[in-house]
């Protein structure tokens, strides 16, 4: 069932679009945007703003505001496509672009290291295959930007990681059983740069 069709109907339910939001419903709003951004419905500023205020929704009327002008995928249709297999589990540039967005399954551990180039790694409509993720960024003479939604927390450790933009706020409302993302990060004369969005100087390569 389509996510705002379902909450409409819990919400039905003798108490009305007033009723008070679980964690669950939010959880269901969350995967209802991430396929909307991946297939190009919302731009990376309505996807920014649509998922923190699913995060902070109290009710299905604010839940169900999200979801408003959206397609209705009817039960028994098909979903968006599933996520492509791979990249795998390293991704190396020498002089040139490691770039990972979109749908894309996110191993557990998923290493990359940009030499003299550029890497953009785009977490927010990829599939977490584990609660656990740990990103191993590696940038020589290199800016790495890593884009991680709203919805997780997200632990950096190393050399060179900063954390972009000065309203980003990467623990933003996440319910405790979120899954987390450990970034380990090494530059040599370069930038691992991680962020809920991109900065508006910043094109996707």
């Amino acid at each position: 069932m389509e996510p705002k069709a379902e909450l409409a109907e819990q919400g039905a339910e003798g108490h009305g679009l007033t009723m008070r939001a679980s964690d669950q419903d939010r959880d269901v709003v969350l995967t209802r945007l991430r396929d909307a951004f991946a297939e190009g419905r919302l731009d990376d500023g309505e996807f920014d703003e649509r998922t923190r205020a699913a995060l902070v929704a109290r009710t299905y009327k604010d839940l169900d505001g999200l979801l408003a002008d959206l397609p209705t995928r009817q039960a028994g249709t098909a979903g968006p496509p599933a996520a492509r297999r791979g990249p795998g589990r390293f991704a190396v540039a020498l002089k040139s672009t490691v770039r990972r967005a979109g749908r894309w399954r996110v191993p557990s551990r998923y290493t990359a290291v940009v030499y003299k180039g550029s890497g953009w790694l785009d977490l927010r409509a990829a599939e977490l295959t584990a609660p656990d993720t740990t990103i191993i960024a590696v940038a020589y003479k290199s800016r790495i930007t890593l884009l991680v939604p709203p919805g997780v927390h997200v632990e950096m450790t190393g050399m060179g990681i900063i954390q972009g933009g000065g309203e980003d706020d990467l623990d933003f409302r996440v319910p405790l059983d979120a899954p987390t993302v450990h970034i380990r990060g090494i530059a040599y004369h370069g930038t691992i740069e991680v962020s809920t969005r991109p900065r508006a100087e910043i094109r996707r390569p």
